[in-house]
């Protein structure tokens, strides 16, 4: 009768090892962040400045690197959102820093092979992060009118390129796709 007991906690601790190291747990892909204070809140300006001032603290092919990503990511779900909220002007303003961010990793990425850096570990994320950006500029474009007509009060009416900066937006993230395959 003393030995009973074991049998079960045989079979019990064998389903717990499957399940803990045989079955692979399902991760999400590359997430972006949720949105950050947006214009027109009294913390923005001071988040943006902290954001340039942040850029001396990162050193290092990969530290860059990573700092870049989420500065374009930041920016990008700013403009998401503000495109959402039909907030063109700034939305277009936010685009192209996420933009500008994009285009700082390419630089980034082409200086990093050139020097020999080995950034290799980056490499996927890079890639996911190509793919999570080119389907919600993809989104957006199916979404937005081609051109907006934006009226500033007591100005001349402005025509907003939507579709051109989006379609710009996209060709950044296909050029540091093109530097990621040097």
């Amino acid at each position: 009768m003393i030995n009973n007991w074991r049998i079960p906690l045989f079979f019990l601790l064998l389903i717990v090892y499957c399940l803990l190291f045989i079955v692979r747990p399902a991760f999400a892909g590359y997430v972006l962040p949720y949105p950050s204070y947006m214009p027109g809140n009294k913390l923005y300006r001071i988040s943006r400045a902290v954001d340039d001032i942040k850029k001396y603290w990162y050193f290092g092919s990969i530290a860059k690197t990573k700092y870049y990503l989420s500065l374009s990511d930041k920016y990008l779900v700013e403009a998401k959102t503000l495109f959402e909220y039909k907030q063109y002007v700034l939305a277009l303003d936010a685009l192209d820093r996420s933009n500008n961010y994009a285009h700082r990793l390419s630089l980034l990425i082409v200086l990093s092979k050139q020097e020999h850096n080995d950034i290799s570990s980056m490499i996927p994320i890079i890639q996911d992060y190509i793919v999570v950006h080119e389907s919600i500029l993809h989104t957006l474009r199916s979404q937005l009118p081609a051109e907006m007509l934006w009226q500033p009060e007591k100005q001349s009416p402005i025509l907003l390129p939507l579709h051109k900066s989006i379609d710009a937006a996209i060709e950044e993230r296909k050029n540091i796709n093109q530097f990621n395959e040097l």
